[in-house]
């Protein structure tokens, strides 16, 4: 063999080595994970977040609490042709806006999410009416009424949504959401209109107006909250007597924290919450590998543990067990448990589609005025 037979061996060695040597490395992936940030995201971050970059080492998730503006927040992104999020927690109705306009990616369920244990698809496992062409639905949550115990007589606490709009038996100012969803609803409710009649009555002029006018008589005695950590902390500084508030961060407030808090379960707003994958990401491949594990039955069962909201999947009730740090059974505290369940208003996500933004220009006029 000649010398320089010998030199090319060699160097086709050298570079054969070199290319074993770096074929395992796998480069690194940053997910920007969009969501409501407190307890929530916290829920979302030991249930899903943490596990899974044990499990993958290469991918690092980033959380940023926009989901308040979610919407808003994909429109400038996809306009300006620079999509940043790689995952949003979104409302279903706003999850059907941004599908229709192309902000987000459309979803084959059977095809890109695990079935249940027992080999039943993800579209029939799923609680019924909670998948979206482009949604995938995680929580089941309600918004309720909530008050602190020390802000009234032991002998008259508030018990019912009628007891938010009476200010004479019970004094104190009320907090509430800066949009019409619930707030509406919640009005009509107290003006006596059954909770399965509420969203026929609010499709017309004169139900719009008289949901309004009973707002009116508490509206001398409201202040409003944008972000969901906003509504326990107005609470429990004593700023209010009363406020609306996601279930799960009243829970966590007076369970975890200890606060004199009572949540009122009447006319509660039942609503999906879930996740949406922005069109244009530079990271879909990766997400949707996440996607597929994080919403199987165990996972979405496990953010039971942490926060108050029921999972989306049929088979994951069974495996909802105790809170991982109170030790407590969980069960009692979700919102689709019977003695919870008396009085429920659900969403109507249509309704908002295709009212939303109407109500919402109208009720932000209604705040300033």
């Amino acid at each position: 063999m000649t010398i320089q037979m010998k030199t090319g061996l060699l160097a086709s060695a050298a570079m054969g080595a070199l290319v074993a040597t770096a074929a395992p490395v796998a480069a690194e992936t940053s997910l920007t994970v969009v969501s409501w940030g407190g307890a929530y995201t916290a829920s979302q971050q030991r249930a899903y977040h943490e596990p899974y970059m044990e499990q993958n080492p290469d991918v690092t998730i980033i959380n940023d609490d926009g989901s308040a503006n979610a919407l808003a927040g994909l429109r400038a992104q996809s306009q300006a042709g620079n999509v940043t999020w790689d995952l949003v927690d979104m409302l279903p109705s706003d999850a059907q806006l941004a599908c229709e306009e192309g902000l987000i990616l459309q979803i084959d369920h059977d095809e890109m999410l695990a079935a249940a244990p027992d080999g039943t698809p993800a579209s029939e496992d799923f609680l019924p009416g909670s998948l979206g062409d482009c949604f995938i639905p995680q929580i089941v949550y309600s918004t309720v009424l909530t008050f602190n115990t020390e802000m009234f007589p032991e002998d008259q606490q508030p018990s019912s949504i009628a007891d938010l709009f009476d200010v004479e038996n019970y004094p104190g100012r009320r907090a509430l959401q800066d949009r019409p969803g619930t707030n509406l609803e919640w009005a009509l409710y107290a003006d006596g209109v059954h909770p399965d009649e509420i969203y026929d009555v609010l499709r017309t002029p004169e139900g719009v107006d008289r949901a309004f006018a009973k707002l009116d008589t508490i509206k001398d005695h409201l202040v409003f909250w944008t972000e969901g950590s906003q509504a326990p902390q107005l609470l429990a500084d004593k700023e209010v007597a009363f406020s609306t508030g996601y279930n799960g961060r009243m829970f966590n407030a007076a369970e975890v924290e200890g606060q004199p808090f009572q949540i009122i379960w009447d006319g509660q707003v039942v609503e999906w919450d879930g996740w949406v994958v922005p069109a244009g990401g530079n990271n879909v491949e990766a997400v949707m590998d996440y996607l597929y594990w994080a919403t199987d039955s165990q996972r979405l069962a496990d953010q039971a543990k942490y926060i108050s909201y029921g999972p989306a999947r049929a088979s994951s009730g069974e495996l909802v067990s105790t809170h991982a740090d109170l030790g407590i059974d969980m069960n009692p505290h979700m919102p689709t448990h019977p003695d919870n369940y008396q009085t429920p208003i659900i969403l109507d996500n249509e309704f908002w589609t295709d009212y939303g933004d109407e109500l919402r220009e109208r009720f932000a006029s209604w705040m300033l005025n």
